[in-house]
């Protein structure tokens, strides 16, 4: 990218130069076109000399990716050893044990493979691996390389590249990793039906959906969160009708709708019961697709007590989102038929016009027989909208894995139709299973209805306070600290629950293993961190003197606990990049866990402050162990900034 950069300045400098010698030769052009050209192009070099001056610092207070570094290297080492191999394996991991060293290359044995079936080699992979440790390229970060068992080669870091590291990460903060050309990443999550409460099944989208936005912006790209709302379609048909019939004066007086859900209920049970009724709501159906401004307005109001009740749970749970729900994509469905009809895509079945995506089974229905849409044509409108007019370079949705086949064959249909390559953009399901409840079985209330998320909210808000009151945190916390340490325990359990289970898989919701605080848990991890911050405090050591002791301070890692505890800091970047590809959450929160029990191995065995055991009074602050604390709380806190949970001070 910078190369590019650079190119572009040469090019334009010398374009300037050109122009310059036009006024010196008196070469006939018009003078205000070529002072109208020169100042593009210096408008032009000024941005991008800027441009690139920011992305250089930027780059060079970006965290280092180990993992990414050691694979260069490794890279570069093979194709010495093996010019001949093309796209050679290269695995790269972090070692299990210390023995083994800091990182491991295990690439020698898939090598011993390709060589014997493709030039009929036998080489015994410790040969290989031998190989290419001599090949290794001139680095900064590796210290030494040991051959083990059958080919592994064992990689031990440099600790003053670590310290050095380390002490970047202090001066310039959790940075996150650089990710060359910044792209535009849209991802579609929460996605409730209006006039239908949310309720725990929306849980894990949003939650997900949250976490995901917060994880590429702070990878540095462009992310537009969309809530897809069910705000369009045959429901309002009934909803509207029953609307007249309880407030028939709804157009002057704002109608008193309290119980959305129960106003659902009524109307529903009206639609299924009253023939009258039925055929009505099918008339305002027709009218309110036809723009009558008396069924828009009546539609309105449906839409805004849903959307004043949803936004009490994405305050509670601090969720962001842009409104685009199916109501948007309505005037853009007839050219989404069109279009398929003209590339020859449509067959008619019984009156509905459908669309067959080859390797699914199922067509997509896009018109129905009696004209209207379907979910199929305004979910390839979104798609198309997504890609052509938001220019989106990744499309996330975080929508549950029943969806799976559906979302599969709409994205196959508008790789089909021409709207996007695979090879350039990238377009995901981030499909995620069921909430069951502690009997394994569908997370239900006991009088077997769906669990309102709100009432679940709720719920965890009283079982935290009841848990810090067990713990006796209500005698030693002001009355703000407590409201403050009960809601950040009460959503950051509810959200770390989910997301430290694998998405892929249902999970059982369990109030007591989530607000356990031994384990792999929020409370835990909550616990841990504000213990972290309270060392240099309790040691009168401010964020000035921090400050100057980063950098002052050489990190020594002699210790086998300090060393363990700098290298797994120094993982968060590799962490994020796994994540950025698989769109898996967990990885964050087992190394979150991991960095929380390595860093109390590293306390209970380290002093970072010594004190006299006869009067407790202070006798040795060893600030480089203080500074290690400093960057493992700094760590937590984006990590937790990226899963949604907001720590406090005081717990």
């Amino acid at each position: 990218q910078f190369a590019f950069q650079e190119n572009e300045i040469k090019l334009l400098t010398a374009e300037i130069e050109r122009l310059k010698n036009f006024g010196c030769l008196g070469v006939s052009p018009s003078l205000e076109g070529l002072r109208d050209e020169n100042a593009k192009l210096k408008y032009r070099l000024n941005f991008l000399q800027k441009s690139l001056q920011e992305e250089r610092s930027k780059t060079a207070k970006s965290m280092i990716n180990i993992n990414s570094c050691l694979q260069e290297i490794f890279g570069a080492a093979i194709q010495a050893a093996y010019p001949e191999l093309e796209n050679p394996p290269l695995v790269v991991t972090p070692s299990q044990q210390p023995k083994f060293g800091d990182y491991q290359c295990n690439s020698a044995m898939a090598i011993s493979q390709i060589l014997l079936k493709t030039k009929e080699q036998k080489v015994i992979p410790r040969e290989i691996a031998d190989k290419i440790a001599k090949n290794i390229p001139a680095n900064d970060c590796i210290e030494k390389v040991e051959i083990a068992g059958p080919g592994f080669i064992n990689v031990h870091l440099r600790k003053d590249f670590v310290s050095k590291q380390l002490s970047s990460l202090l001066m310039n903060g959790v940075q996150p990793p650089a990710i060359g050309k910044r792209k535009k990443v849209v991802v579609d999550f929460s996605s409730p039906n209006i006039a239908k409460e949310m309720h725990v099944g929306h849980l894990r989208s949003t939650i997900i959906g949250e976490s995901m936005c917060r994880l590429f912006e702070f990878a540095g790209y462009d992310v537009l969160r969309l809530n897809h709302l069910g705000d369009w379609g045959t429901q309002f048909g009934m909803l509207i009708a029953h609307l007249q019939d309880k407030f028939p004066d709804y157009l002057t007086v704002s109608p008193p709708i309290g119980d959305l859900q129960a106003f659902y209920k009524e109307s529903k049970r009206r639609f299924d019961t009253e023939e009258e009724f039925k055929k009505r709501a099918y008339q305002c159906v027709v009218l309110l697709q036809s723009k009558n401004p008396d069924f828009i307005k009546a539609w309105e109001l449906i839409c805004d007590v849903s959307r004043k009740e949803f936004q009490k749970i994405y305050n509670c749970l601090d969720i962001t989102l842009i409104e685009r729900g199916e109501s948007f994509y309505h005037e853009m469905m007839k050219d989404i038929v069109k279009e398929f009809e003209d590339k020859g895509f449509v067959q008619v079945d019984d009156g509905r016009k459908i669309v067959f995506v080859p390797g699914f089974p199922v067509p997509l229905t896009i018109m129905k027989s009696d004209g209207g849409y379907t979910y199929d044509t305004s979910d390839l409108a979104a798609l198309k909208h997504r890609l052509c007019e938001e220019k989106g370079d990744i499309l996330i949705y975080v929508v549950d894995s029943g969806q799976s086949v559906h979302l599969q064959t709409v994205f196959a249909a508008g790789q089909m139709i021409g709207w996007y390559d695979p090879k350039v953009t990238r377009v995901a399901h981030a499909a995620f299973g069921v909430v069951l409840g502690e009997d394994k079985k569908k997370f239900k209330t006991r009088s077997g209805d769906t669990v309102r998320l709100i009432d679940l909210l709720e719920e965890g808000l009283k079982r935290a306070m009841d848990k810090l009151k067990d713990k006796e945190r209500d005698k030693v916390l002001t009355a703000e600290e407590l409201k403050a340490a009960q809601t950040s325990v009460a959503f950051g359990c509810i959200k770390y629950a989910d997301l430290s289970h694998n998405r892929l898989n249902d999970y059982v919701f369990s109030f007591d293993k989530m607000l356990d605080d031994r384990g792999n848990t929020a409370a835990y991890l909550l616990y841990a961190f504000t213990r972290i911050r309270a060392i240099a405090r309790l040691a009168n050591i401010d964020e000035q003197m921090l400050r100057k002791a980063a950098r002052e301070e050489v990190l020594i890692l002699d210790h086998e606990k300090e060393w363990k505890l700098g290298k797994c800091i120094l993982r968060f970047p590799e962490i994020l990049q796994k994540i950025l590809e698989d769109l898996l959450l967990h990885t964050l929160c087992d190394y979150l866990y991991e960095l929380a029990t390595t860093f109390t191995e590293f306390y209970d065995n380290c002093y970072c402050v010594e004190k006299d055991r006869q009067s407790g009074q202070i006798v040795k602050v060893n600030m480089w162990r203080l500074l290690l604390c400093e960057a493992t709380a700094a760590i937590m806190a984006k990590g937790f900034d990226i899963l949604g949970i907001k720590p406090v001070q005081r717990m």
